[in-house]
């Protein structure tokens, strides 16, 4: 069986299913040349991350498709229930790029906090004649131990947002549609443990509360965060969103920042992708990253292998 991974698969999950006899191509293919490769090489399985689309004419022009795979969570970019109505499987992994993501929050928090996101840009040109004035610009930075964390959506990758948010000391609050109360596994490095129970509030509640608010929410056809929930926020707050783009009103977080609501913004995800908005690219207040979340060595590796195991027990 041939199987295509248009937007790349790890080696781990290559060496895996050339074990098991399939053949895999890794040639990214445009989106406009995607039906005609398919049929003439005879996919029997595409892989896509969030740059390919699957759509119904994709699907309705590739009869021979038995397998649509996500290596990802969030499978927006696919027509799943009209895939899943012409018998195709579809899978994505849900677990596998969960920690990855919560460590960037972390990092646009760390960076946000100390303003490494400003200095990165402004040490370079000013850095040798003015590093005085730069030092005085950046000497207000806070700790994040002892602020609260508000998370919006507290499944998988908010959990493990939640985890690294206690282990430094930060108080954890949270909303979810799903769920009264989650239970928090904390492992350590020698093998011992801890767990905390959060009991999920209202969404109104933690946009209130909180000193930070990070998003953890499928892509909506409403914004989650539009502007009267940001008027809800605390003075000197700040939104992260890792998520979908799209659930986050843009242009109400614009007119937040500029007037000194929000101390800043970490976004790694946006409405219009792959073309943000400039306004939000060039704001001096946003620490920004292209959609990265899921993209690091361990996490790819977890996607290929858990993408190779269920395409085994699928087509095998």
């Amino acid at each position: 069986m041939n199987i295509l991974a248009n937007d790349g698969l790890s080696n781990a999950g290559i060496k895996e299913l050339k074990k098991s006899g399939f053949n895999i191509m890794t040639t990214n293919v445009s989106q406009e040349h995607l039906i005609d490769f398919i049929n003439k090489n005879s996919i029997d399985a595409l892989l896509v991350r969030s740059a390919t689309n699957v759509r119904k004419d994709l699907i309705d022009s590739c009869p021979k498709l038995k397998l649509i795979g996500r290596g990802g969570v969030g499978m927006d970019n696919i027509d799943v229930k009209y895939a899943k109505s012409k018998k195709i499987h579809v899978i994505n992994t849900p677990n596998a790029s969960s920690i990855s993501v919560a460590e960037l929050v972390f990092a646009h928090l760390y960076g946000g906090v100390r303003f490494l996101y400003d200095s990165n840009r402004n040490m370079p040109l000013e850095g040798e004649i003015n590093f005085k004035a730069l030092k005085k610009n950046y000497s207000k930075g806070i700790e994040l131990r002892g602020k609260t964390l508000g998370i919006i959506g507290l499944g998988r990758i908010g959990k493990e947002v939640c985890k690294i948010a206690l282990g430094i000391g930060m108080e954890v609050i949270a909303c979810d549609n799903f769920q009264d109360k989650a239970l928090i596994e904390i492992d350590f490095f020698n093998g011992k443990s801890t767990s905390f129970e959060i009991r999920t509030i209202s969404k109104e509640e933690v946009l209130k509360k909180a000193d930070f608010v990070s998003l953890h929410v499928p892509a909506q056809k409403k914004y989650v965060i539009d502007k009267d929930d940001m008027k809800l926020m605390k003075n000197g707050s700040v939104l992260i969103n890792a998520s979908r783009g799209g659930v986050i009103n843009e242009k109400a977080l614009l007119n937040f920042l500029d007037s000194g609501k929000f101390n800043f913004a970490a976004l790694d995800t946006f409405e219009n992708e792959p073309k943000p908005e400039i306004k939000l690219l060039m704001h001096p207040k946003v620490s920004l990253s292209p959609h990265i979340g899921a993209a690091t060595i361990q996490a790819q590796e977890r996607i290929g292998l858990e993408l190779a195991s269920q395409i085994n027990k699928l087509l095998k």
